[in-house]
C-alpha cells in the first residue's frame, strides 16, 4: 500500500513545528517499517512568494496524488496587504475544498500532567476528552455572493453569505454520529436555529440522520450557550458536531481548556478517509524563528494521520504514549510551562518524543 505524505510546512512557526513532526514520523517509520514516503512543497504565504499563488496548480496535483497531507500553518502580516484572493488563507480554504476535506476532527484532550496549565480549575477540566466535528467546506467561508459595495448614502458595506445544502449537512452529521458511536454515544449538535435559516435546516437534517443511529443520544444547543457551557461544565460534552464558522470558534475555545492551543491536533477527512492533518493553532508570526513554539499539536496530528489515513493504530498509539511520557518527565515549552517543570524549545521537545520512541 502506498503511503506518500505531502508535507506543507507553511508560514510563521509552521516550518519549525513540522520539522519536529517529520522527525517523529521518520523515527516511527524506521522502527515499525511503515513504508512512508515524504515529499515537500509550499502552501500559503510561502507558496505566494515562490509561485505567485497561495496554492499552485502543481502543489494541488501533488496533494491529490498523495495519500495524506501534513500541514504546518499559514498566514502572517507580511501578506496582509496583497490582493485578498491571493492571501495565504485562501490557499488553505482552496486545498480543503478541492480535496473534498469536508469533515474536520478536533479532539480536545487534557493530558493529566497539564491540568494545572488550564485556565479553569483542575476539578472542572480533569479527565476532559471532547471531540469537535466541524463541517469544513461549506458555510460562510465559501458562500456566495460575498464582497463590498457602497450604499446609496455613501457608506461602505461588506457582506457574506451563509448557505448550507441538505447533502452537506447530512454527510457531516453522519461523521458526528459515527464518531459518537465509537466513543460515549452522545452527540451534541450546535447551531443557531433560533435566528438563522441555515441552522434551522441544519437541525432538521440532523434529526433525520439521527433515526439511523438509535443507539446515540442526540441533543441540540445554540452556539452561544455551547460557548458558555464549554467554560462552565465542559465534561458534559462527548462529541460536538457543528458548522464551519461555529466549529472554528468553539474548537479554539476548547483548546484553552487543555492548557494551550499548542496541544490540539486536527484531521480533515474526505469521504474515503484521505486527509490533511494540521495543528489547530495558527502561524504565530510573533514567535516565528525563535525555536520556542510547541510542536506537540503537530506531532499529535501526525499520529492522527497514521490512525485515520493509514490504519496504523499501534504506531499512532506509540506516538501519543511518547508525548505523555515526555510530559511525565516534566518537559514543557513556554506555552505550557509551570513552576517545577523544565522549559525546553521546539527542537528539544521533538527530540524528546523521538527519544521515547
Amino acid at each position: 500500500m502506498s503511503k506518500q505524505i505531502l508535507v506543507l510546512p507553511g508560514d510563521g512557526i509552521g516550518p519549525e513545528i513540522v520539522a519536529e513532526a517529520v522527525k517523529v514520523l521518520q523515527r516511527i517509520d524506521a522502527r515499525d517499517g511503515l513504508g512512508l514516503e515524504l515529499v515537500f512543497d509550499d502552501l500559503g504565504g510561502a507558496a505566494y512568494d515562490r509561485y505567485g499563488s497561495p496554492l499552485a496548480d502543481e502543489t494541488l496535483e501533488r496533494a491529490r496524488a498523495a495519500d495524506a497531507v501534513l500541514l504546518g500553518a499559514v498566514g502572517g502580516p507580511k501578506w496582509d496587504t496583497i490582493d485578498p484572493a491571493l492571501r495565504p488563507e485562501r490557499g488553505l480554504l482552496k486545498i480543503r475544498s478541492q480535496l473534498g476535506l469536508f469533515g474536520n476532527l478536533r479532539p480536545a484532550i487534557l493530558y493529566p500532567q497539564l491540568a494545572g496549565a488550564s485556565t479553569l480549575k483542575p476539578e472542572v477540566v480533569a479527565g476532559l476528552d471532547i471531540l469537535i466535528v466541524r463541517e469544513l467546506t461549506g458555510g460562510i467561508y465559501f458562500g456566495q455572493p460575498r464582497g463590498n459595495r457602497v450604499l446609496d448614502d455613501g457608506q461602505r458595506q461588506a457582506y457574506d453569505t451563509l448557505p448550507y445544502g441538505e447533502g452537506e449537512i447530512r454527510r457531516i452529521a453522519r461523521v458526528g454520529f459515527d464518531m459518537a458511536r465509537l466513543r460515549g454515544k452522545k452527540l451534541c449538535s450546535v447551531d443557531k436555529a433560533n435566528v438563522l435559516a441555515s441552522s434551522q435546516l441544519w437541525r432538521t437534517v440532523v434529526e433525520e440522520v439521527a433515526r439511523d443511529y438509535p443507539d446515540v443520544a442526540l441533543s441540540h444547543m445554540y452556539v452561544d450557550n455551547a460557548a458558555m457551557q464549554l467554560v462552565r461544565a465542559p465534561k458534559q460534552f462527548d462529541v460536538i458536531v457543528t458548522d464551519n464558522m461555529f466549529g472554528d470558534i468553539l474548537s479554539d475555545q476548547a483548546s484553552m481548556l487543555t492548557g494551550s492551543i499548542g496541544m490540539l491536533p486536527s484531521a480533515s477527512l474526505d469521504a474515503d478517509g484521505k486527509g490533511m492533518y494540521e495543528p489547530c493553532h495558527g502561524s504565530a508570526p510573533d514567535i516565528a524563528g525563535q525555536g520556542i513554539a510547541n510542536p506537540l499539536a503537530t506531532i499529535l496530528s501526525a499520529a492522527m494521520m497514521l490512525r485515520y489515513s493509514f490504519a496504523q493504530a499501534a504506531a499512532a498509539d506509540a506516538i501519543e504514549h511518547a508525548v505523555g511520557k515526555v510530559l511525565d518527565h516534566g518537559l514543557r515549552t513556554a506555552d505550557i510551562w509551570s513552576e517545577g517543570c523544565t522549559r525546553v524549545g521546539t527542537g528539544e521537545m521533538g527530540d524528546a518524543v523521538v527519544g521515547e520512541l
